[in-house]
């Protein structure tokens, strides 16, 4: 990977990065011993300009970020550095820099949950509840996501909250399924969501339809 250290007199922005829940923690600078000790250690090291010299994030704290990823920019001169942080990010002992906190975003694990899904599908490994499903094949898919849906209804019309997400959660993860049988991914659906969600699609769909 070439890196312009050229254009701030050796150095480059380093963008810090949750690896998991995608959340900015800090902006820190590298030169080229900076950047070549992070790859060596694991461990995310800047430069400091106040200090003049090499700091590891962590080295007094304990809260390193351990390296997972170096991404350069299209021109070479900014670094995306995705990292596991271990502990707070800001010396000011907030996750970030900025004051947020790093949560992932629960939404964010259904492509998680998909992608395994989608894994089994092309591993088939035996045991596996998923393989089962696959096996079976669509129509049995088909029919087991209306079966949760059933349960889910049950359960929102005379259930409790909990037993309702368990039962929502079940016929969410067989509808997955079924789209992974179809080669479709729930970013799919959730694309076409958004596109609803646009004030001009129902003015759009009544065209369409008026032309058929």
């Amino acid at each position: 990977m070439e890196i312009d250290f050229h254009k701030m007199n050796g150095l480059v922005p380093a963008i810090v990065q949750d690896a998991v829940t995608k959340n900015v923690l800090m902006l820190g600078f590298m030169n080229q011993e900076a950047y070549e000790k992070t790859l060596e250690t694991r461990k995310v090291t800047f430069w400091s300009r106040s200090r003049n010299c090499l700091w590891t994030k962590g080295e007094t704290s304990g809260n390193f970020l351990r390296l997972v990823s170096i991404q350069n920019d299209c021109d070479n001169d900014t670094l995306l550095v995705k990292a596991h942080p271990c502990g707070p990010t800001c010396h000011k002992g907030t996750d970030t820099c900025w004051g947020e906190e790093n949560r992932l975003n629960p939404m964010e694990f259904l492509s998680e949950l998909q992608d395994f899904i989608d894994k089994r599908r092309k591993d088939m490994p035996e045991g596996s509840y998923t393989t089962s499903l696959f096996k079976k094949g669509v129509n049995k898919i088909a029919q087991k996501v209306g079966e949760e849906a059933v349960e889910t209804i049950i359960e929102a019309t005379n259930g409790s909250n909990e037993k309702l997400i368990y039962e929502a959660s079940d016929m969410l993860y067989h509808l997955i399924v079924l789209l992974a049988d179809k080669g479709l991914r729930i970013e799919d659906v959730a694309r076409e969501l958004a596109k609803r969600h646009n004030p001009d699609w129902d003015k759009a769909r009544r065209e369409a339809k008026s032309k058929e």
